[in-house]
């Protein structure tokens, strides 16, 4: 404790010490004797070093940029829950039903990326974490863009993400979603380019209407990569007919060579109310949460189930990242099932953590029909990952 007595205060007088003046006292520092203090040991001084070298790590440790990207589990949330005391899916224009369990959208948390560094500590504590991973800040993240733009193009892909679960789950109830196909582009080097133009509206397909997105979808998985298809477009309000060579995807089905940006007519309205997360990786809980809310049973019937997974408006589930850090996640919170898109399975091998039961889909159908036969006690015999 400091003494706060004034300097001049009469008990700092040696003449006022009421301990004898013929020799030291027990309160006495120990000397040589001669009134000198005594000269530290060698061991002293080596501990004495030792704290400080490590004080100065530590501080070092604390404020050293490195350049790395440390991602760990992030939060988990039920969509059937609340945020902030509201509906986390609100839904305006039909009946919604109460459930007694839970569906966790999972998240990931990091440090690395631009305006949010890793330091030396961040690092450290990665490698020592069997829930966290550390990478190369390059392999992670973009080097030549900043933190408000990527939160920009996250928070973009979460309102897409929104979009295509509502659209993707009232398909799956049986509503009809009308789209309007805006064409926003076309791919360079296809033969779209310089026949279609941003703003046309296609609204057939070699004579097949075109009234929603899932119609595109079907009458492509009809086409061989390489065949021409006549795409019927509005174009300031006049037909167009325009004949397409189509190109191949990655996947090996047709591509016309252009951006879609459908304009949904939605016959039920659906808002989602989440902050503070971005990206699209909710998409697939999100359209599951959609589902349970509007029908009459009790599909999760009290289990507590998390997944991941991208979704489209056809209702395919697609991969993500940190779907290990996810597992984690979801494991912390009290899931005991996990839906994983079939795609990030190689990923899901060997690192499931004990009491979590990993569920394969690659579908929304698939993830409903998972999320029936949790509830209902019969969930042993879903597909789960498997290596090779």
């Amino acid at each position: 404790m400091l003494d706060d007595r004034p300097l001049d205060d009469p008990a700092d007088d040696p003449a006022d010490d009421p301990r004898p003046s013929d020799g030291p006292g027990p309160a006495d520092a120990p000397g040589d004797g001669d009134g000198e203090p005594a000269r530290p040991t060698p061991r002293a001084l080596v501990l004495s070093f030792g704290m400080l070298a490590i004080a100065v790590l530590t501080g070092v440790l604390v404020v050293l940029p490195a350049p790395y990207a440390v991602n760990g589990p992030g939060p988990t949330k039920d969509v059937l829950g609340e945020v902030d005391g509201e509906p986390l899916i609100e839904v305006a224009g039909a009946e919604t039903y109460p459930s007694t369990g839970e569906l966790r959208l999972t998240t990931i948390s990091g440090v690395g990326g631009p305006g949010y560094p890793a330091y030396a500590l961040n690092v450290l504590q990665g490698w020592f974490s069997p829930s966290s991973v550390v990478r190369p800040v390059e392999e992670v993240y973009p080097q030549d863009v900043s933190r408000e733009e990527i939160d920009e193009v996250n928070a973009g892909q979460m309102v897409s993400s929104q979009e295509n679960a509502s659209v993707a789950a009232l398909t799956e109830l049986g509503y009809e979603v009308p789209a309007t196909l805006v064409v926003a582009g076309t791919v360079e080097g296809t033969d779209a380019e310089g026949k279609l133009e941003e703003g046309d509206v296609l609204t057939a397909l070699d004579g097949e209407p075109l009234p929603d997105y899932q119609s595109l979808v079907a009458r492509l998985a009809d086409v061989e990569p390489g065949d021409t298809v006549t795409l019927t477009v509005t174009r300031h309000s006049r037909s167009v007919d325009v004949p397409v060579v189509t190109g191949e995807r990655e996947d090996g089905g047709a591509q016309i060579g252009v951006f879609v940006d459908p304009s949904f007519d939605m016959p039920v309205d659906v808002d989602i109310n989440i902050e503070g997360i971005g990206g699209p990786s909710a998409g697939a809980m999100f359209a599951l949460g959609i589902v349970d809310l509007l029908t009459p049973e009790d599909e999760a019937a009290g289990e507590v189930i998390a997944g991941t997974g991208t979704v489209d408006v056809t209702g395919a589930i697609g991969p993500i990242g940190g779907i290990r850090q996810k597992l984690a996640g979801a494991a912390r919170d009290g899931a005991t099932w996990f839906l994983a898109p079939s795609d990030n399975c190689d990923e899901v091998v060997g690192h499931v953590p004990d009491g979590l039961r990993v569920v394969e889909v690659a579908t929304l159908h698939e993830a409903r029909e998972a999320m029936v036969a949790i509830g209902a006690g019969e969930g042993g015999d879903l597909p789960t990952c498997t290596a090779g």
